[in-house]
């Protein structure tokens, strides 16, 4: 980054924040603070360590998607989640296994917390609640603020983990399109959670994956330069397919902040997924993404960071935009480091080649492929939602 664009920067952020945080102090002082709540995201961690992540907002009026919904109201929608009004500095007490700690949120609402627990979570399970007290600010007329996030600490030993899944989510489990920039944005503007499309047979290909050899729990992450407006919409989305639950990574956009930082995709999948890897050493990753983007890049910088860490890599071809050719020369650099790298036309390839390596029991196949059948059926009906 240039010295005109670092100075750019630092001004707008500067004078983004600090009219932020006048707004918020006005509307403190004069009593005009609409009901704030927390907004969880799902944590992650080791016995050790737990990740808590939210944000703090300033509450609207929503509803619950249905399929039902019109374009408008799903347009509705989703210009609330990109007009949020995030609470600047805001204060959450988090607690989880009898320790605790306060945190204060950044200029854009988001607070992380790490977190030592006290006490062991039990080992019966993946997910653990972890509670959640606001502080500062609150609206008149609220007491008190609580909610509680889930955190996820893979099991280990018989009937835990053995591997952990790493996963893109545009073009990868959900249809974005995101090569073709106004096919994307009319999915994003008149769709919910309830009518967005998955590809064939992802779902019970990670049911797969994360029942491993059969009676396995592995985690599965979700990595996605998407911004974190849309948590909720992915969040629903996993829900209603039966895609396994885990914790969801995206970024904050800031508009022109990002166009002087220069928007930078790989950057920032690379950095999460290193994070994963640091945090959960002991476990070895199954990745999987598609060619639209650069996530065969990505994948491949991961597989000699961490040598022996990568049992496969999974890439969906997209069939655009030359990647194809790009992709099989990164995936014969990748398998020369002993790490099998498959570009797949479809999720029942990358189902096979996971069971006859081990991966996945051989049992899921047939799941796979009857998944794969009947999302193609649910493609082909000729629905869209109605305009009123």
């Amino acid at each position: 980054m240039g010295p005109w664009r670092k100075r750019a920067l630092r001004l707008v952020e500067g004078a983004e924040a600090s009219f932020d945080r006048v707004k918020l102090f006005l509307k403190v002082r004069h009593g005009l603070l609409g009901p704030v709540y927390i907004m969880p995201y799902r944590g992650h961690g080791t016995p050790g360590e737990v990740r808590v992540v939210g944000r703090v907002l300033e509450e609207k009026m929503t509803s619950e998607p249905s399929i039902h919904d019109s374009r408008w109201r799903n347009l509705r929608a989703m210009a609330r989640r990109f007009l949020s009004a995030e609470v600047p500095g805001a204060r959450v007490r988090v607690s989880f296994g009898g320790a605790g700690r306060v945190v204060g949120a950044d200029d854009e609402g988001f607070f992380e917390a790490r977190i030592q627990p006290r006490e062991p979570a039990p080992k019966d399970r993946e997910w653990h609640d972890v509670d959640l007290e606001l502080l500062w600010p609150k609206s008149s007329g609220q007491e008190e603020v609580r909610t509680t996030g889930r955190v996820l600490i893979p099991a280990r030993g018989q009937g835990g983990a053995s591997f952990g899944v790493i996963s893109d989510i545009d073009d990868t489990i959900l249809r974005s399109e995101v090569t073709s920039s106004l096919t994307m944005l009319r999915l994003l503007l008149f769709s919910n959670a309830h009518t967005r499309l998955p590809f064939e047979g992802v779902a019970a290909f990670y049911r797969a994956l994360y029942s491993g050899s059969g009676r396995e729990r592995n985690p599965v992450f979700y990595v996605s330069t998407g911004p974190w407006n849309l948590y909720d919409l992915l969040e629903d989305f996993m829900e209603i397919q039966a895609i396994p639950a885990g914790p969801i990574f995206l970024r904050d956009w800031g508009g022109i902040k990002d166009v002087l930082r220069g928007m930078d995709h790989g950057r920032h999948k690379l950095a999460v997924i290193r994070g994963l890897m640091d945090a959960h050493a002991d476990l070895p990753f199954v990745l999987v993404g598609d060619s639209g983007q650069e996530d065969a890049e990505a994948y491949a910088q991961i597989a000699r960071e961490y040598p022996g860490r990568v049992l496969a890599v999974y890439i969906r071809d997209v069939k655009r935009g030359g990647r194809s050719g790009i992709v099989h020369g990164i995936a014969e650099e990748v398998r020369a480091l002993g790490v099998p790298m498959l570009l797949v036309d479809d999720t029942v390839g990358a189902a096979e080649h996971a069971a006859s390596i081990g991966l996945i029991d051989a049992a899921a196949l047939p799941a796979v492929r009857e998944g794969k059948r009947a999302d193609e059926r649910a493609m082909s009906l000729p629905w869209e939602a109605p305009w009123e």
